[in-house]
């Protein structure tokens, strides 16, 4: 899908979930990769797996600029600059509605999911200006569809992809490409991190969202990192080359319309509106030509 070889990237929230399968992905690619994420026995786990001579894990905390400093500084002085960025790091927001939101809740996930992700592209310019570079920002199905996450989480996520697109016209002229990616319902350990879980019980609860959340779906199976990872791939590798500004869908149908659109089994919205089951709207069926033919 993509050839990445003597390029460097630097994914954020690496150390599990989606970023954790970009990175295995990328590394098989050929690229160099920095590593940023909290979760520091993962992430030396994951340098230690790699090499540090291909992956070099960083303690980062996105809402730090500090911290995403520390990411650049080592793509730069490990493997000799930046080709690709990907701002993947985040959660599922506060997780409260707009009577109940506060003030701090409010700026912690705008912090986390958005401005983190201006400050990167930020750092990112100058270091690929000179010869071009591709960054990747993970928005959400939540971006474009209410009712999958909380309102920070998705105000914020349709923030990271506006703000892709606007920052595809503006670095166009450096030969930047921008680009957004739109997850579905992906077995990540996010969900059980959103409900106030241990890692150790969110990684449990991913397993249970693999296996059961096929049926929210066309695609009839629940998303995979890897599913993520694969698309980023793509847009970080020189295949891409003519995309830039893009909102990419990788939600397993999720969004193409209502579930009766795809599920033969769903009524639909008018039995839905006149409370009836489709078993129940056959036997009226059935008694109407019943009737119709005793008469």
């Amino acid at each position: 899908m993509g050839d990445l070889s003597g390029k460097t990237a630097i994914i954020t929230g690496a150390a599990s979930g989606i970023g954790y399968a970009g990175v295995e992905v990328f590394v098989e690619a050929g690229a160099n990769v920095v590593a940023g994420d909290l979760q520091d026995e993962k992430g030396k786990a994951l340098e230690a797996r790699f090499g540090s001579d291909r992956v070099r894990y960083i303690h980062c905390d996105v809402t730090k600029t500090s911290d995403l400093k520390k990411l650049f500084e080592t793509a730069q002085d490990a493997f000799g600059g930046l080709d690709i960025l990907w701002n993947n790091a985040g959660h599922g927001g506060t997780p409260t509605g707009v009577e109940e939101l506060d003030e701090d809740g409010w700026d912690q996930t705008m912090n986390l999911l958005l401005k983190s992700v201006f400050v990167g592209t930020k750092l990112a310019v100058p270091m690929m200006k000179e010869k071009g570079g591709s960054i990747i920002n993970t928005s959400s199905i939540s971006a474009v569809c209410a009712g999958y996450a909380p309102i920070t989480y998705s105000v914020a996520k349709k923030g990271v992809a506006h703000f892709s697109k606007l920052a595809a016209a503006e670095l166009s002229k450096y030969k930047i490409r921008v680009n957004s990616i739109l997850p579905g319902f992906i077995a990540t350990s996010i969900f059980g991190a959103s409900l106030g879980l241990s890692r150790e019980q969110a990684d449990q609860m991913a397993a249970l969202v693999e296996q059961q959340g096929g049926r929210m779906q066309p695609a009839g199976r629940t998303g995979a990192a890897k599913d993520i990872a694969d698309m980023a791939l793509f847009l970080a590798g020189d295949r891409s080359g003519f995309v830039t500004g893009g909102e990419f869908l990788v939600d397993g149908g999720m969004t193409v319309g209502p579930r009766h659109s795809w599920d033969e089994s769903d009524g639909g919205p008018l039995l839905d509106a006149l409370g009836i089951s489709i078993e129940q709207a056959e036997q009226m069926r059935l008694a109407m030509e019943a009737g119709q033919a005793g008469s």
